[in-house]
Parts: C-alpha cells; structure tokens; sequence
C-alpha cells in the first residue's frame, strides 16, 4: 500500500505537469513539468523525501528496463538511420561537446561564487 501512494504522489505530478502543458500550450514535454514541480515540493519542503523515497529508489533500480522501447524505437527505424548516421553522429558528437563544456564552465563558476 506504501507503494501505490508513492507512486500515486509521482503520478499526480506527471498529470499535473501534463495539465500546465497543455492548458499553457508551452513545448515543455508535460514529464518534464511534473518533474520539476515534483522537485520544487521536495526542495520547499511540502512533500517529504519519506514520501516518494521508495517507488523512486524502485524506479532508479529498474531505470534499465524503461530503455527498452528506445531501443526497440531504434531498431525498427533502422534504414531512416543508416541513410542519415552522417548527420546523426555529427548531432551527437557536437551536442555531446557542447554539454561537456558548458557543464565544466558552469561547475567552475559554481566554484568560484563558492570560494569568494
């Protein structure tokens, strides 16, 4: 029972997210807005860690399992890929460089507001 009110909590914050996104029609997937409404309960103190601990250290063990269907997504759009993996691996590469940089540049400034 402990469970299905944790998991209820996170899936009210999806539907929630998923209501603001469409009745704001803003492009933010509505997951997306869930999560951060479901962060900001938790850093306000409102929801309490207890209260989604276990389904979310449940989910996390099993976060390889929700890989599944991009993986199968993958495979049945094979030919779409092998006729672009020019452009798709420049998209990787250059975004992966792209977060690799700004994640340093802004843990640097993190560390220098932190030290002054």
């Amino acid at each position: 029972m402990k469970l299905l009110r944790q998991l209820a909590w996170v899936l009210f914050m999806l539907f929630l997210g998923e209501l603001l996104r469409v009745f704001l029609r803003i492009s933010i997937p509505g997951t997306v807005i869930g999560m951060i409404i479901l962060f900001l309960l938790l850093l306000s103190g409102r929801l309490k860690l207890e209260q989604v601990a276990d389904i979310s250290n449940f989910l996390l063990d099993h976060l390889a399992f929700f890989f599944v269907p991009a993986g199968v997504g993958l495979m049945a759009n094979f030919q779409v890929i092998k006729e672009a993996w020019v452009p798709i691996l420049s998209i990787i590469g250059i975004s992966t460089v792209l977060v690799m940089g700004v994640t340093g540049w802004t843990i640097q400034l993190m560390k220098r507001r932190k030290s002054s």
